[in-house]
């Protein structure tokens, strides 16, 4: 998986694994400007449905850079990601992403800057409504 994408998967990411189903990986690539990790996603790996909170702008934007995933919104059909999709997520959008069951993936995750901002962790994806995407 290291010889796929330019950016090193880093550590276990072990800050946030109660809120994924299965293992990610975290490399913080910037924390000054704007904030910018590598999330690397084992097969079958995703996190819980969340949202990002803003009073004005906010929001995350992904960008994809290896692998098959996927990117749902809440009462919205899940759309397939692949290498060089990008995702704008608005604030207050509940939302998950993670990876196909048979592929590595992974994707820049940039927090869009905004006025008083926070993530809200909700349900983990259901591994009966998982398991029936291709």
């Amino acid at each position: 998986m290291k010889e796929l994408s330019v950016f090193s998967i880093g550590e276990k990411n072990d800050l946030y694994t109660k809120y994924f189903t299965g293992q990610s990986y975290l490399n913080m690539l910037s924390l000054e400007q704007i904030i910018v990790g590598n999330v690397t996603f084992e097969p079958g790996c995703r996190n819980w449905w969340h949202l990002h909170h803003a009073k004005t702008g906010g929001g995350q934007m992904l960008l994809v850079t290896t692998g098959r995933g996927y990117y749902q919104e809440w009462g919205k059909e899940v759309q397939e990601l692949h290498p060089g999709d990008v995702v704008h997520i608005p604030a207050g959008v509940k939302h998950w992403h993670g990876a196909a069951p048979d592929s590595w993936f992974a994707h820049l995750a940039i927090e869009v800057p905004g006025e008083e901002t926070s993530n809200e962790w909700c349900e983990p994806v259901i591994d009966s409504e998982y398991k029936r995407l291709k």
